[in-house]
């Protein structure tokens, strides 16, 4: 099984994983002795729901906002980006704290609605249906433990709204499962993988047009019904969004292909690998043609020596 992909790295969460039928003793509200303590001091990661809910409640657009209230983060070393709330300027609070709470708390984000608990998604490797568990985040300034109000964690993820959130944000989950339950045997993503995931995940604005292009349209096939429903909606654009990534970054065939296009595509990058093959030998053609004009010879290890007698040419 992977390893379980723990929303809050840094926080003292219990070892021991529980399911949605555990009781939890928890209660947090104004006037409450930590009041703003979490808020004051924040680590958020964002899901792409949270930023639909978020850029549809600021009015503006998904590359303005993450332009304006986020910042990305690896989620592993060479792979694909997270993103997480970028807090005050000089400051770590965070940017939308009120002393009377949360100035976007109808549409706070997952990791907020879920607090003081913690989702652990994982997926073994030979599975194709991810699992969710939970943990308990206790930290030494939250009094809302001591209060005496016990409740299941299911009955907390439904008073909390984080039904839909989970539900919506499943998609993007497995994709963050998917790769890195492969783990080393895929490599790591290339650059344009990981603009496009961060594109594709993050800023639906920006999809938005890259689905509307002549490029796209020219190799998939789109029923007019199904894009005009996808493109009016950006709930509908996000899950199309995750099923495109499943497509492009690990072959799971769901949207229709213009097989010309397609054919001429593969040709094209084909070639392209060819050329930077030819380019390569070239210059590896060049480089040792340069090497026999100045006398030296390179042998197997890659170092150089020089075949005169005094022996005393090198290679730094």
């Amino acid at each position: 099984m992977s390893q379980p992909d723990v929303p809050f790295p840094n926080s003292p969460v219990l070892p021991q994983m529980v399911e949605a039928d555990h009781v939890i003793q928890f209660s947090c509200h104004k006037g409450i002795g930590c009041w703003n303590a979490c808020c004051s001091n924040i680590d958020v990661s964002l899901t792409p729901y949270d930023i639909v809910r978020l850029k549809k409640r600021l009015g503006i657009t998904s590359t303005d906002f993450l332009r304006e209230y986020t910042v990305p983060y690896e989620m592993e070393k060479d792979g694909i980006a997270g993103v997480k709330f970028r807090p005050v300027d000089n400051g770590t609070a965070c940017r939308f704290m009120r002393p009377e709470g949360c100035a976007v708390y109808e549409d706070r984000p997952t990791a907020c609605r879920y607090y003081p608990v913690a989702l652990l998604s994982m997926r073994r490797q030979d599975e194709y249906v991810d699992r969710d568990a939970y943990a308990v985040v206790k930290e030494s300034h939250c009094k809302g433990h001591e209060v005496e109000r016990r409740l299941t964690i299911a009955d907390y993820r439904k008073e909390q709204g984080l039904e839909e959130y989970d539900e919506l944000a499943r998609g993007w989950r497995q994709l963050v499962l998917k790769k890195k339950s492969s783990g080393p045997s895929t490599g790591a993503p290339s650059i344009k993988s990981r603009q496009m995931f961060f594109m594709a995940c993050y800023d639906i604005d920006t999809f938005r047009l890259f689905v509307e292009s002549d490029a796209f349209n020219a190799l998939f096939v789109l029923p007019e019904d199904e894009r005009a429903r996808i493109l009016g909606d950006d709930v509908e654009l996000m899950q199309f969004a995750f099923r495109y990534l499943k497509q492009v970054l690990f072959g799971e065939n769901t949207i229709a292909l213009n097989e010309d296009a397609a054919r001429e595509r593969l040709e094209k990058w084909r070639a392209r690998q060819a050329e930077i093959e030819r380019e390569a030998a070239e210059q590896r053609a060049k480089y040792e043609r340069q090497m026999l004009e100045e006398g030296i010879d390179e042998d197997a290890s890659g170092l150089a020596h020089c075949p005169d007698e005094a022996g005393s040419c090198s290679r730094d």
